[in-house]
């Protein structure tokens, strides 16, 4: 048997493990050509040889109830690195709001197992969010804005981000029920964006996640 199948609540392997080793397990969730040939995917060992549907199945039952919705209007090459993140914090879903198209090579293929929509206007995705009774709390650093250190994130929201250097539009701006900045104490104006993405998910995280 497997380091990650005897012991799947410790992270053991990062490189991908062999075929299965010994009698093949029966359970639904397996996937056979894993088994037979092993799994170098990037997943944690608990989803070692599993289906990528089993996964997705795995994962709606403990994704977390905020969304991330990232604006797309200059192909920005940060989206797949906060597609990542969403996935590693657990976001019900990520929203692409402009250009349908991104790049998805920071993915590191989490889009396969993270629900992504589209929206082709803030307008559509403002529509959406009302319909789902959903507050968008911005993430920028513009007039009006609260750190991030002092605000109360809504346990059901979606976090919005905007492009590398520009920011997020004046139109976006205009749709969030907050406006929230990561205090900065160097001399750069603006972190890059996924990684901003990274901070605002892991405040939710720190407010909403029980570590008890």
């Amino acid at each position: 048997m497997s380091d990650a199948a005897s012991n799947p609540s410790v992270e053991l392997t990062t490189n991908g493990v062999g075929p299965w080793r010994g009698e093949w397990p029966t359970e639904s969730h397996y996937d056979p050509e894993l088994l037979e040939r092993g799994d170098s995917r990037n997943v944690i060992d608990r989803y070692r040889y599993w289906s990528m549907a089993a996964i997705v199945v795995d994962l709606d039952e403990h994704r977390h109830p905020f969304h991330v919705a990232i604006e797309n209007w200059q192909h920005d090459m940060n989206i797949g690195s906060i597609v990542r993140s969403a996935n590693a914090f657990g976001a019900d879903t990520v929203h692409v709001i402009g250009r349908k198209r991104w790049n998805r090579r920071g993915a590191m293929v989490t889009d396969r197992y993270q629900h992504i929509l589209h929206h082709e206007t803030v307008a559509d995705f403002t529509a959406w969010a009302a319909t789902d009774a959903l507050p968008i709390v911005a993430i920028d650093n513009v007039p009006g804005s609260v750190i991030i250190e002092t605000f109360a994130f809504p346990e059901r929201c979606v976090l919005l981000f905007g492009q590398e250097g520009p920011g997020l539009s004046a139109e976006a701006v205009a749709s969030a029920a907050s406006i929230v900045e990561i205090s900065q104490f160097g001399s750069t104006r603006s972190m890059n964006a996924s990684a901003a993405a990274a901070v605002a998910m892991h405040a939710w995280v720190l407010q909403h996640v029980s570590f008890g």
